[in-house]
Protein backbone atom coordinates (compact mmCIF):
# COMPACT_ATOMS: atom_id res chain seq x y z
CA UNK A 1 0.00 0.00 0.00
CA UNK A 2 3.04 2.27 -0.27
CA UNK A 3 1.66 3.88 -3.43
CA UNK A 4 -1.00 5.60 -1.32
CA UNK A 5 1.60 7.58 0.54
CA UNK A 6 3.54 8.39 -2.64
CA UNK A 7 0.62 9.97 -4.49
CA UNK A 8 -1.08 11.94 -1.76
CA UNK A 9 0.65 15.15 -2.96
CA UNK A 10 -0.90 14.93 -6.44
CA UNK A 11 -3.93 16.92 -7.53
CA UNK A 12 -7.13 15.37 -6.17
CA UNK A 13 -8.43 14.38 -9.59
CA UNK A 14 -5.22 12.55 -10.53
CA UNK A 15 -4.89 11.21 -7.01
CA UNK A 16 -8.26 9.50 -7.19
CA UNK A 17 -7.58 8.23 -10.69
CA UNK A 18 -4.28 6.64 -9.68
CA UNK A 19 -5.72 5.26 -6.46
CA UNK A 20 -8.65 3.63 -8.24
CA UNK A 21 -6.32 2.19 -10.87
CA UNK A 22 -4.10 0.66 -8.18
CA UNK A 23 -6.71 -0.03 -5.53
CA UNK A 24 -9.33 -1.87 -7.57
CA UNK A 25 -7.09 -4.83 -8.58
CA UNK A 26 -6.05 -5.14 -4.96
CA UNK A 27 -9.67 -5.15 -3.77
CA UNK A 28 -11.14 -7.32 -6.52
CA UNK A 29 -10.46 -10.77 -4.97
CA UNK A 30 -11.75 -9.52 -1.64
CA UNK A 31 -14.87 -7.98 -3.20
CA UNK A 32 -15.65 -11.28 -4.92
CA UNK A 33 -15.34 -13.01 -1.56
CA UNK A 34 -17.63 -10.38 0.01
CA UNK A 35 -20.18 -10.34 -2.83
CA UNK A 36 -23.03 -11.55 -0.60
CA UNK A 37 -22.59 -8.37 1.45
CA UNK A 38 -22.45 -6.03 -1.54
CA UNK A 39 -25.53 -5.12 -3.54
CA UNK A 40 -23.88 -2.34 -5.54
CA UNK A 41 -20.32 -1.11 -5.93
CA UNK A 42 -20.11 2.25 -7.65
CA UNK A 43 -16.93 4.09 -8.58
CA UNK A 44 -17.26 7.87 -8.70
CA UNK A 45 -14.90 10.48 -10.13
CA UNK A 46 -13.93 13.18 -7.71
CA UNK A 47 -15.81 16.48 -7.72
CA UNK A 48 -16.87 19.08 -5.21
CA UNK A 49 -20.51 18.08 -5.78
CA UNK A 50 -19.69 14.45 -4.99
CA UNK A 51 -17.97 15.50 -1.78
CA UNK A 52 -21.00 17.50 -0.70
CA UNK A 53 -23.47 14.79 -1.75
CA UNK A 54 -21.74 11.98 0.14
CA UNK A 55 -20.27 14.15 2.90
CA UNK A 56 -16.60 13.16 2.66
CA UNK A 57 -13.61 15.49 2.74
CA UNK A 58 -10.73 13.54 1.21
CA UNK A 59 -9.93 10.69 -1.16
CA UNK A 60 -9.72 7.77 -1.43
CA UNK A 61 -12.93 6.98 0.42
CA UNK A 62 -15.50 4.21 0.53
CA UNK A 63 -19.07 5.26 1.26
CA UNK A 64 -21.55 2.69 2.60
CA UNK A 65 -25.11 3.78 1.80
CA UNK A 66 -28.38 2.65 3.38
CA UNK A 67 -30.93 4.64 1.29
CA UNK A 68 -33.95 2.99 2.91
CA UNK A 69 -32.82 4.22 6.31
CA UNK A 70 -31.23 7.50 5.17
CA UNK A 71 -27.82 6.45 6.51
CA UNK A 72 -24.28 6.50 5.17
CA UNK A 73 -20.85 5.83 6.63
CA UNK A 74 -17.42 6.73 5.24
CA UNK A 75 -14.22 4.71 5.32
CA UNK A 76 -10.87 6.41 4.66
CA UNK A 77 -8.66 3.37 5.13
CA UNK A 78 -6.40 1.58 5.67
CA UNK A 79 -7.48 -0.41 2.62
CA UNK A 80 -6.26 -3.76 3.89
CA UNK A 81 -8.47 -6.83 3.64
CA UNK A 82 -9.00 -7.09 7.39
CA UNK A 83 -10.19 -3.49 7.76
CA UNK A 84 -12.23 -3.56 4.55
CA UNK A 85 -14.02 -6.72 5.66
CA UNK A 86 -14.80 -5.23 9.06
CA UNK A 87 -16.12 -2.00 7.52
CA UNK A 88 -18.34 -3.77 4.97
CA UNK A 89 -19.79 -6.24 7.47
CA UNK A 90 -20.47 -3.54 10.04
CA UNK A 91 -22.24 -1.39 7.46
CA UNK A 92 -24.15 -4.18 5.74
CA UNK A 93 -26.98 -3.51 8.20
CA UNK A 94 -28.35 -0.12 9.25
CA UNK A 95 -27.35 1.27 12.64
CA UNK A 96 -30.68 0.23 14.15
CA UNK A 97 -32.31 -2.79 12.51
CA UNK A 98 -36.09 -3.40 12.54
CA UNK A 99 -36.78 -7.09 13.11
CA UNK A 100 -38.77 -8.80 10.36
CA UNK A 101 -38.38 -11.92 8.25
CA UNK A 102 -35.97 -10.27 5.80
CA UNK A 103 -33.66 -8.82 8.45
CA UNK A 104 -33.68 -12.10 10.40
CA UNK A 105 -32.23 -13.74 7.30
CA UNK A 106 -29.52 -11.06 7.15
CA UNK A 107 -28.69 -11.43 10.84
CA UNK A 108 -27.84 -15.09 10.27
CA UNK A 109 -24.63 -13.97 8.54
CA UNK A 110 -23.63 -11.58 11.33
CA UNK A 111 -21.78 -13.09 14.29
CA UNK A 112 -22.11 -10.08 16.58
CA UNK A 113 -24.30 -10.09 19.69
CA UNK A 114 -27.68 -8.42 19.23
CA UNK A 115 -28.93 -5.67 21.53
CA UNK A 116 -32.70 -5.95 21.15
CA UNK A 117 -35.23 -3.33 22.24
CA UNK A 118 -38.84 -4.54 22.41
CA UNK A 119 -41.53 -1.85 22.15
CA UNK A 120 -45.30 -1.98 21.91
CA UNK A 121 -45.60 -0.35 18.49
CA UNK A 122 -42.70 0.57 16.19
CA UNK A 123 -44.66 3.37 14.55
CA UNK A 124 -45.36 5.35 17.73
CA UNK A 125 -43.50 8.61 18.19
CA UNK A 126 -41.92 7.48 21.47
CA UNK A 127 -40.66 4.31 19.75
CA UNK A 128 -39.08 6.33 16.94
CA UNK A 129 -37.39 8.49 19.55
CA UNK A 130 -35.91 5.33 21.08
CA UNK A 131 -34.75 4.15 17.64
CA UNK A 132 -32.85 7.43 17.19
CA UNK A 133 -31.14 6.87 20.55
CA UNK A 134 -30.29 3.29 19.55
CA UNK A 135 -28.62 4.58 16.37
CA UNK A 136 -26.38 6.85 18.42
CA UNK A 137 -25.44 3.94 20.69
CA UNK A 138 -24.83 1.67 17.69
CA UNK A 139 -22.47 4.19 16.10
CA UNK A 140 -20.29 4.10 19.24
CA UNK A 141 -20.54 0.32 19.80
CA UNK A 142 -19.85 -1.30 16.44
CA UNK A 143 -19.07 -4.68 18.02
CA UNK A 144 -22.81 -5.06 18.66
CA UNK A 145 -25.89 -5.08 16.41
CA UNK A 146 -28.74 -2.88 17.65
CA UNK A 147 -32.25 -4.04 16.74
CA UNK A 148 -35.82 -3.25 17.71
CA UNK A 149 -39.18 -4.97 17.31
CA UNK A 150 -42.77 -3.97 17.99
CA UNK A 151 -45.18 -6.37 19.66
CA UNK A 152 -47.90 -5.03 17.38
CA UNK A 153 -45.76 -5.80 14.31
CA UNK A 154 -44.23 -9.15 15.36
CA UNK A 155 -45.94 -10.49 18.49
CA UNK A 156 -44.78 -14.10 18.07
CA UNK A 157 -41.15 -13.05 17.93
CA UNK A 158 -41.42 -10.71 20.92
CA UNK A 159 -43.12 -13.46 22.90
CA UNK A 160 -40.00 -15.64 22.64
CA UNK A 161 -38.35 -13.09 24.96
CA UNK A 162 -41.28 -13.14 27.40
CA UNK A 163 -42.43 -9.75 26.19
CA UNK A 164 -46.08 -8.91 25.65
CA UNK A 165 -48.44 -5.99 26.13
CA UNK A 166 -48.57 -6.70 29.88
CA UNK A 167 -44.78 -6.39 30.19
CA UNK A 168 -42.99 -3.21 31.20
CA UNK A 169 -41.82 -1.75 27.91
CA UNK A 170 -39.47 -0.95 26.27
CA UNK A 171 -37.64 -4.12 27.27
CA UNK A 172 -33.91 -4.54 26.56
CA UNK A 173 -32.02 -7.82 26.13
CA UNK A 174 -28.76 -9.01 24.59
CA UNK A 175 -29.40 -11.95 22.26
CA UNK A 176 -26.83 -14.34 20.81
CA UNK A 177 -29.00 -15.02 17.74
CA UNK A 178 -29.68 -18.59 18.80
CA UNK A 179 -31.24 -20.03 21.93
CA UNK A 180 -29.85 -17.78 24.66
CA UNK A 181 -30.27 -14.17 25.68
CA UNK A 182 -29.21 -12.02 28.62
CA UNK A 183 -31.12 -9.53 30.71
CA UNK A 184 -29.10 -6.91 32.58
CA UNK A 185 -29.97 -6.82 36.27
CA UNK A 186 -31.43 -3.43 37.11
CA UNK A 187 -31.85 -2.48 33.42
CA UNK A 188 -34.49 -4.94 32.25
CA UNK A 189 -36.55 -2.06 30.87
CA UNK A 190 -36.02 1.64 30.24
CA UNK A 191 -38.14 4.72 30.89
CA UNK A 192 -38.98 7.46 28.42
CA UNK A 193 -36.77 10.04 30.11
CA UNK A 194 -33.02 10.24 29.39
CA UNK A 195 -32.96 7.01 27.40
CA UNK A 196 -29.38 7.59 26.25
CA UNK A 197 -28.04 7.34 29.80
CA UNK A 198 -30.18 4.28 30.50
CA UNK A 199 -28.87 2.50 27.40
CA UNK A 200 -25.30 3.38 28.45
CA UNK A 201 -25.94 1.82 31.89
CA UNK A 202 -27.46 -1.22 30.18
CA UNK A 203 -24.33 -1.71 28.05
CA UNK A 204 -22.08 -1.11 31.04
CA UNK A 205 -23.94 -3.75 33.06
CA UNK A 206 -23.71 -6.18 30.14
CA UNK A 207 -19.94 -5.74 29.80
CA UNK A 208 -19.41 -6.04 33.55
CA UNK A 209 -21.37 -9.28 33.66
CA UNK A 210 -24.33 -8.10 35.75
CA UNK A 211 -26.60 -10.32 33.71
CA UNK A 212 -29.04 -13.19 33.94
CA UNK A 213 -29.02 -15.80 31.18
CA UNK A 214 -32.30 -17.11 29.81
CA UNK A 215 -33.44 -19.29 26.93
CA UNK A 216 -35.78 -18.10 24.22
CA UNK A 217 -39.27 -19.52 24.53
CA UNK A 218 -39.25 -20.62 20.89
CA UNK A 219 -36.81 -21.70 18.17
CA UNK A 220 -33.44 -20.10 17.52
CA UNK A 221 -33.05 -17.43 14.86
CA UNK A 222 -32.41 -20.15 12.27
CA UNK A 223 -35.35 -22.22 13.47
CA UNK A 224 -37.57 -19.15 13.57
CA UNK A 225 -36.73 -18.21 10.00
CA UNK A 226 -37.17 -21.81 8.86
CA UNK A 227 -40.53 -22.00 10.63
CA UNK A 228 -41.65 -18.85 8.80
CA UNK A 229 -40.52 -20.37 5.52
CA UNK A 230 -42.31 -23.61 6.44
CA UNK A 231 -45.57 -21.77 7.14
CA UNK A 232 -45.28 -19.96 3.82
CA UNK A 233 -44.71 -23.28 2.05
CA UNK A 234 -47.85 -24.72 3.67
CA UNK A 235 -49.87 -21.72 2.44
CA UNK A 236 -48.53 -22.22 -1.09
CA UNK A 237 -49.37 -25.94 -1.06
CA UNK A 238 -52.90 -25.30 0.25
CA UNK A 239 -53.40 -22.64 -2.43
CA UNK A 240 -52.22 -24.98 -5.20
CA UNK A 241 -54.51 -27.80 -4.00
CA UNK A 242 -57.46 -25.39 -3.86
CA UNK A 243 -56.72 -24.20 -7.41
CA UNK A 244 -56.47 -27.80 -8.64
CA UNK A 245 -59.84 -28.67 -7.10
CA UNK A 246 -61.39 -25.54 -8.61
CA UNK A 247 -60.07 -26.42 -12.08
CA UNK A 248 -61.43 -29.96 -11.79
CA UNK A 249 -64.83 -28.60 -10.73
CA UNK A 250 -64.91 -26.21 -13.68
CA UNK A 251 -63.93 -29.07 -15.98
CA UNK A 252 -66.86 -31.17 -14.77
CA UNK A 253 -69.25 -28.26 -15.32
CA UNK A 254 -68.04 -27.95 -18.93
CA UNK A 255 -68.57 -31.67 -19.57
CA UNK A 256 -72.10 -31.80 -18.09
CA UNK A 257 -73.97 -29.94 -20.93
CA UNK A 258 -72.40 -32.17 -23.57
CA UNK A 259 -73.45 -35.24 -21.60
CA UNK A 260 -77.02 -33.90 -21.34
CA UNK A 261 -77.07 -33.19 -25.07
CA UNK A 262 -75.87 -36.73 -25.86
CA UNK A 263 -78.48 -38.19 -23.53
CA UNK A 264 -81.26 -36.19 -25.22
CA UNK A 265 -80.11 -37.33 -28.65
CA UNK A 266 -80.09 -40.97 -27.57
CA UNK A 267 -83.55 -40.63 -26.07
CA UNK A 268 -84.85 -39.04 -29.25
CA UNK A 269 -83.37 -41.84 -31.37
CA UNK A 270 -84.95 -44.49 -29.15
CA UNK A 271 -88.38 -42.80 -29.32
CA UNK A 272 -88.13 -42.53 -33.13
CA UNK A 273 -87.31 -46.24 -33.44
CA UNK A 274 -90.17 -47.08 -31.09
CA UNK A 275 -92.69 -45.06 -33.13
CA UNK A 276 -91.49 -46.69 -36.35
CA UNK A 277 -91.98 -50.14 -34.84
CA UNK A 278 -95.48 -49.21 -33.64
CA UNK A 279 -96.46 -47.92 -37.09
CA UNK A 280 -95.15 -51.10 -38.67
CA UNK A 281 -97.08 -53.25 -36.17
CA UNK A 282 -100.34 -51.34 -36.83
CA UNK A 283 -99.99 -51.68 -40.60
CA UNK A 284 -99.56 -55.42 -40.10
CA UNK A 285 -102.80 -55.56 -38.10
CA UNK A 286 -104.69 -53.78 -40.89
CA UNK A 287 -103.46 -56.27 -43.45
CA UNK A 288 -104.64 -59.14 -41.27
Amino acid sequence: MGFLRNIMDLEKQNCLSVILRNLLPLMSPFLIQMRKFLTLLKMLDFSEDTMVLYDFDKVPALVALQPSYNEHNIFYGPFDEEFLEEFIKQNFLPLSVPINQDTLNLLKDDKRKIVLAIVEDETEEKSQKLVTTLKAAASANRELVFCYVGIKQFADFADTFEANKKSKLPKMVVWDGNENYLTVIGSESIDEEDQGSQISRFLEGYREGRTEQKKVAGPSIFGFVNSLIGIRSVYIIVFMVAMLMLLRTLGKDDEEPSRVGTSDQSEHARSTVSRAENDEYRSGEKED
